[in-house]
């Protein structure tokens, strides 16, 4: 296949590239990035409109969002987190719309956020959703990808989980602690952690890019989420820490105000029904099997 990736240089994305040529297919990446060099299967573009009218496509993976989880939500903040995702989405669909043949595939990313906070509420994908900034979000970019579908193009959504996996991303925050034989976990500790290893995340993309009758949303989410304070018990108990401590929830929302309290106080327990039903098998479906290969490096 020919591909063109957004966000292929991220933490996701430059992991998915390498299995993606390592597959046979070739990929354009759009990049902030003017110091890459083109090869025999990659090749980098920081505008879009570089790409000619004639270019050939099969499928778009739209990666592209500043984290989340970085900074307090101020205004500004928030207008970039907003604008990363939905402007390149829209000018992933306008460049769509001009090439004289356009991808039968669009895979988008999405988040577990899209449901808002939900306490012990087991959620798939059908579930009902709690409005807040997170949620909202998502719809909004949901909503962008969704109208690839008025192109005649598959769209399937993926609303991803906390991703795992070392150099990178939620893993080095969550374990920092550990590593001086202190394992803490936040506020309570009794909200849900729907996480999933990066390796699933790329083989699920892989896997989905491969189903021309899968469309629609998929939780990319392990199996068995946990507590947070299950998920610290866990890592304690791996790598033999000595010590457990909470880090009081008032902290929490005094340092990052309402990002503490919808991404880091509050959680979802998202279970993954689509992607189990179309016979998607995991690499690491739970937490035990995945920490001894976080805790490997």
């Amino acid at each position: 296949m020919k591909l063109l990736i957004t966000g292929g240089t991220g933490f996701i994305g430059s992991m998915l590239l390498e299995r993606l040529c390592a597959d046979g297919h070739s990929a354009v990446v759009l990049t902030r990035q003017t110091d890459l060099v083109d090869s025999d299967t990659v090749q980098y573009v920081q505008d879009l409109a570089a790409i000619p009218d004639d270019a050939p496509f099969d499928a778009f993976i739209n990666l592209a969002g500043e984290s989340i989880a970085e900074g307090r939500w101020t205004a500004s903040r928030k207008r970039q987190l907003i604008d990363s995702r939905i402007e390149t989405t829209r000018a992933l669909r306008t460049l769509a719309q001009r090439l004289q043949q356009p991808p039968s595939t669009l895979l988008s990313a999405s988040a577990v956020g899209y449901y808002g906070p939900q306490d012990d509420t087991p959620l798939d994908e059908a579930s009902p959703t709690v409005n807040c900034f997170s949620h909202a979000l998502c719809v909004d970019w949901e909503a962008e990808a969704r109208a690839f579908e008025e192109l005649g193009m598959r769209v399937c959504l993926l609303r991803l989980g906390v991703v795992l996996d070392n150099g990178g991303g939620a893993w080095e925050q969550l374990a920092r602690s550990v590593q001086f034989g202190v394992a803490t976990y936040l506020g309570s500790g009794r909200q849900w952690l729907s996480w999933v290893h990066r390796e699933d995340v790329v083989a699920a993309i892989r896997f989905l890019l491969e189903q021309p009758e899968a469309s629609g949303a998929f939780n990319v989410t392990a199996p068995e989420p946990v507590t947070n304070r299950g998920f610290c018990d866990a890592l304690r108990d791996e790598k033999g820490a000595v010590i457990t401590l909470p880090v009081p929830g008032a902290v929490m929302r005094l340092a990052l105000g309402e990002l503490a309290d919808e991404l880091l106080l509050t959680g979802q327990r998202v279970l993954p029904r689509k992607l189990e039903a179309l016979g998607f098998q995991y690499r690491y479906p739970t937490l035990a099997e995945a920490l001894p290969a976080l805790l490997a490096s």
